[in-house]
């Protein structure tokens, strides 16, 4: 993974908000996951519901075997602007939806039994036409590895997967593989205990499949990632089982690519000094609020440490739009930049209007040449042709 010092890049040639990505540091992250998948025979495909940043998708191509997608508009963006396989799992299909994804897609997992028996003569008919189509089944070794019940896929009474109990294996001809995913934001160990709780439950199908996904959540890309168990776990699975294994990583793709920046816009006191940033957390990085964290700022630490602090809040009238304590070692001014770090995944893919609040603007930067190009900006149309 390659860090960039975004301190280098002048903030005054961008507008405000921005999302600033850069491609060097996402080729990096590529190529990473490149090595992996050649040492280790998987496919890798990008998960575009982390980050979707199409402009870069012939760079992302270069690189990876395709993109996996949550829905038809995702699956229709993979197939217009990216190479390689296309990928499909949804928790539930709309009829209409999935006809269309049944045209366009390489492989499409079902999240119950019950809609794979429902669509299958569809399924078995686009797959007449189509004969490299493939139909998965999505499991749940009911085997949780995460700490936040929002973001873990095995939490109790999760709708997401297929429990043993509830496995119709008369269903499974013409399923030909299985897909689970019990990551967030985790290293090698968690995927080790994960295929454990697989073997031990769904052991006795793994032969009986030409592939198995085993999701995202792996921060391949992170320094302290162990890239050589995954590379010897990889191997070992697949020759034990005969199968073709993917690895759909999302963020370790724009691990450390990406800031958002932001303009103070008013200073006030209320217990402590305010700063009033243009930009937002409930519409711009709502995982903040979700998980939550504290995003680092870029010179700033942690409250107290320096010699001045500033509450970050957002613009908007939500009260709990605030980013957190930070410390600067001079006042803010208004009109400074602040740069938030890390957020180029899970934060363009989920901005909102909410209040009316302007999207940021989308920037490409080459840390290397310093090239910087505005993608795009966005204004009231924006908002208003998503309303009515």
């Amino acid at each position: 993974m390659q860090f960039t010092d975004f301190g280098t890049l002048d903030l005054s040639r961008l507008p405000s908000p921005c999302f600033v990505v850069d491609e060097v540091a996402v080729e990096g992250n590529l190529q990473t996951l490149n090595q992996v998948a050649q040492d280790s025979g998987a496919k890798i495909l990008t998960a575009l519901k982390a980050f979707s940043m199409w402009k870069l998708a012939p760079l992302v191509s270069r690189h990876l075997s395709g993109i996996c997608a949550s829905g038809l508009h995702e699956v229709r963006l993979g197939r217009d602007y990216y190479d390689g396989e296309v990928h499909v799992f949804s928790a539930a299909y709309a009829e209409d939806d999935l006809q269309e994804i049944l045209e366009i897609a390489d492989h499409l997992v079902f999240n119950s039994c019950a809609q794979w028996l429902r669509y299958r003569p569809l399924a078995l008919e686009a797959q007449a036409h189509r004969p490299t189509l493939k139909f998965g089944l999505r499991i749940n070794p009911e085997h949780s590895e995460g700490t936040v019940p929002l973001y873990d896929p095995c939490t109790l009474g999760s709708r997401l997967g297929i429990p043993l109990s509830q496995l119709d294996e008369g269903a499974l001809e013409h399923i030909t593989g299985l897909h689970f995913h019990t990551l967030c934001e985790q290293d090698f160990p968690p995927l080790q205990r994960t295929l454990q709780a697989v073997e031990e439950k769904f052991g006795h199908l793994l032969k009986r499949m030409e592939w198995v996904n085993f999701g995202g959540g792996h921060h391949i890309t992170r320094p302290d990632y162990q890239r050589d168990e995954l590379v010897e776990c990889v191997r070992t699975f697949s020759l034990k089982y005969g199968v073709q294994v993917y690895l759909e990583p999302g963020e370790a793709i724009a691990l450390g690519t990406g800031v958002l920046v932001s303009e103070v816009l008013d200073l006030s006191w209320n217990q402590l000094p305010q700063a009033i940033l243009d930009s937002s957390t409930t519409c711009h990085m709502p995982d903040v609020l979700e998980m939550p964290y504290r995003p680092e700022v870029l010179g700033a630490s942690e409250a107290g440490v320096q010699a001045n602090t500033y509450r970050l809040g957002g613009l908007t009238c939500l009260a709990g739009d605030v980013m957190g304590d930070y410390s600067f070692p001079e006042p803010l001014s208004i009109g400074q930049r602040l740069v938030f770090s890390d957020m180029a995944h899970y934060t363009m893919v989920k901005t909102s209007t909410f209040n009316g609040t302007k999207l940021p603007a989308l920037a490409i930067w080459n840390s290397n040449t310093d090239h910087l190009e505005i993608v795009r900006e966005f204004g009231y149309d924006d908002f208003k042709n998503r309303l009515s």
